[in-house]
């Protein structure tokens, strides 16, 4: 039976899609402002979303002040917390474990870019992968 608020995805555009969702609606629930635009690229062992827009008006304000890094720093923070709501999302929508988070985000223009590491990868070996990420299912 089919989850009408938590589609599986069937192609590779509908699990690119699912994730720019999900994504946003992370930052949208905890910001309480999402990005504008997003953009999901979903190769091999790699997923790159890219945000566009989606800072909050202190920020742009902090921003405009010549306190960027402030805003930089506090957004790194918070995309440490979230980690593993980020991760979650990935792994649901793809049906594979992360292994590696990483954030980036700029002001001009403004743009916020999420990387994951997907299980398996040739970029690891075998003994770093953590025993608590399973291994998708040979198909």
């Amino acid at each position: 039976m089919s989850d009408p608020i938590n589609p599986v995805p069937q192609g590779h555009g509908d699990v690119c899609n699912a994730i720019s969702n999900g994504i946003a609606t992370l930052l949208k629930e905890f910001y309480g402002l999402g990005p504008l635009r997003t953009k999901t690229y979903y190769e091999d062992d790699l997923v790159v979303c890219v945000l566009r827009g989606g800072f909050t008006q202190v920020e742009q304000t902090l921003f405009e002040g010549g306190r960027g890094s402030s805003v930089v720093l506090q957004r790194m923070d918070f995309q440490e917390l979230m980690r593993k709501r980020f991760s979650d999302v990935i792994e649901r929508t793809t049906g594979r474990a992360v292994i590696g988070f990483m954030s980036g985000i700029q002001q001009q223009p403004d743009m916020m870019c999420e990387v994951f590491i997907l299980v398996p990868s040739d970029l690891v070996d075998e003994n770093e992968i953590p025993t608590d990420a399973p291994l998708p299912p040979i198909e």
